[in-house]
């Protein structure tokens, strides 16, 4: 157990981040419901009921779709698209697909590659970008439910315009909520791929070692 700990402690850690903010969420999103409610003069929700609620919800998938948005873009744009001396990009002389030989398939595979790296045609070409497109698929889902609670959160809003769900995907208040997460996202990316250039952190894989020349985008500089 101690081992798996230690060897899953990135992923356990920040899923219990996760899930510690999900229920602060929970409890200081219906505070801020129940006084919005009680100005309007409108029944205010025990815990239970907001939990299920789309006025919740909403909050939630409109976060966790701007974030899986940045990744799928980050990790397509990494592949042609580069920054001279950050480790958040690859070296200048890698841009685009790379070869068999680099990416360890055909003739390169080895009996440790995974299963579909090893089987060629379409799984090969199709696991070749599952990152990618599951980052894409979850981005999507993510971005539907937040089309769709925010249309009924918007709908049960006794002071909103009432609007079809079609209606509301062009609406200001849906390109509001998701816009304003998208620029966050992107300025965020542009930030760590430059300062990542000049600025170190000591033992990170983000960061290259700290006596590396700045104008070097790996970390084995």
């Amino acid at each position: 157990m101690r081992r798996f700990l230690r060897e899953h402690s990135l992923t356990l850690v920040f899923a219990g981040l996760f899930l510690a903010a999900l229920v602060g969420q929970l409890f200081a999103g219906q505070a801020d419901y129940n006084e919005r409610q009680a100005a309007l003069g409108q029944p205010e929700l025990a815990l239970g009921p907001y939990l299920f609620s789309a006025d919740y919800w909403v909050d939630v998938v409109e976060n966790w779709q701007s974030e899986y948005l940045q990744f799928f873009l980050y990790v397509w744009a990494t592949v042609w698209l580069i920054q001279k001396g950050s480790p958040e990009s690859k070296p200048l002389d890698k841009v685009g697909p790379e070869s068999d030989r680099e990416q360890q398939l055909g003739e390169h595979v080895s009996e440790s590659s995974p299963k579909w790296a090893r089987a060629g045609g379409w799984r090969t070409a199709l696991y070749s970008k599952s990152l990618g497109l599951a980052m894409l698929a979850l981005f999507l889902f993510s971005w539907t439910m937040q089309w769709i609670t925010g249309w009924y959160a918007n709908n049960s809003d006794p002071l909103a315009e009432k609007m079809g769900l079609v209606q509301y995907f062009f609406s200001s208040d849906f390109w509001n909520r998701s816009l304003q997460n998208w620029q966050s996202e992107f300025l965020a990316i542009a930030s760590m791929a430059i300062l990542s250039v000049y600025l170190r952190q000591r033992g990170s894989p983000e960061s290259k070692p700290v006596g590396a020349a700045h104008s070097v985008s790996d970390r084995s500089g």
